[in-house]
């Protein structure tokens, strides 16, 4: 009876791959290079080769394995669809079809990184318990998944869960990455706290750490835990942000918890204390009762996410 599955988390960098067997447990992880380079024409092809010499090394016969599943970048439909991973290289390609065939007729399923962690999360992490969950991602920018009744929403092109570009500010004069203003990511990412924080030092003349050493979202909250007051000020913007934007989430989703991730999240559970006021104060009274907790998996989250897609 097959008892195992290959877990793979596609980065710019680096491709996360686990061995599971069917309960969760992860049995060997390693890294292979991403070699992004001719659109990303090696990336599949290296991922098929890693796992099948996995399989050779452990004596795994192919009917031992329920299967592959694999989390990348960019919108992933449903079919196996991803259109447009740019830090990947690809255009378009049907991920599906072209890793079972590189893997002998393997099944294979795919998701987006993001919605793939938030998956990992519930099944092994932070959100173990929950059927309904947004797990969300601070770090250079803010990403998201969102499962319902224990499934993906993907939404019709795989885009779903793109919830650091809900739209929060009307008077923002810098642009988002992604081309607009007044973004989400733009005032909780790291880099939106650093940008907030560096407003903050510009427009007073209050003593602060933050103006002896390089400003980051670590140092910022660093200071707020001593009890730096323009820190606190900082602190309080940012969740009064992302509370909002969270308000927005629970008004259409209704989920049970919010899972906080991303290196913004290693500053603990203080930041429950500026994003919950902000989140009472302008969410439907219905959807308000969501517990928050913290990420539990960090840089594992993906692996485990992608194995669970086969169950």
């Amino acid at each position: 009876m097959a008892n195992y599955i290959f877990g793979v988390d596609v980065g710019g960098t680096t491709v996360k791959m686990g061995l599971f067997d069917k309960e969760g447990n992860v049995l060997e992880k390693w890294e292979i290079p991403t070699r992004t380079e001719n659109h990303g024409e090696n990336i599949l092809p290296d991922i098929a080769a890693s796992i099948k010499e996995t399989m050779a090394q452990k004596s795994i016969a192919k009917e031992d394995v329920v299967g592959v599943g694999i989390g990348t970048p960019g919108p992933v439909e449903r079919s196996g669809i991803v259109h447009k991973a740019v830090n990947l290289g690809w255009a378009e390609l049907n991920l599906k079809e072209e890793l079972t065939a590189l893997l002998d007729g393997m099944r294979v399923e795919g998701g987006n990184d993001a919605n793939v962690a938030a998956l990992g999360e519930m099944w092994k992490g932070g959100g173990q318990g929950y059927k309904n969950l947004v797990a969300v991602t601070l770090g250079t920018g803010v990403g998201g998944g969102i499962i319902i009744n224990g499934e993906i929403m993907t939404g019709s092109t795989g885009a779903g869960g793109e919830i650091g570009h809900i739209h929060v500010e009307d008077n923002e004069t810098e642009a988002c990455g992604c081309g607009n203003f007044g973004c989400l990511e733009e005032y909780a990412s790291a880099t939106g706290i650093t940008r907030l924080a560096n407003r903050a030092l510009q427009a007073s003349d209050k003593d602060s750490v933050l103006r002896k050493g390089e400003v980051s979202a670590k140092a910022v909250f660093d200071a707020v835990k001593a009890g730096d007051e323009l820190a606190i000020e900082v602190a309080e913007q940012f969740g009064e942000y992302l509370g909002k934007g969270l308000g927005i989430i629970a008004g259409i989703i209704n989920p049970e918890i919010f899972v906080i991730g991303g290196g913004v999240s290693k500053a603990g559970e203080v930041l429950f204390d500026y994003i919950k006021p902000s989140f009472e104060k302008t969410t439907f009274h219905g959807c308000k009762y969501v517990i928050f907790a913290l990420a539990t998996l960090g840089n594992d989250a993906g692996i485990y996410g992608a194995a669970r897609l086969l169950l």
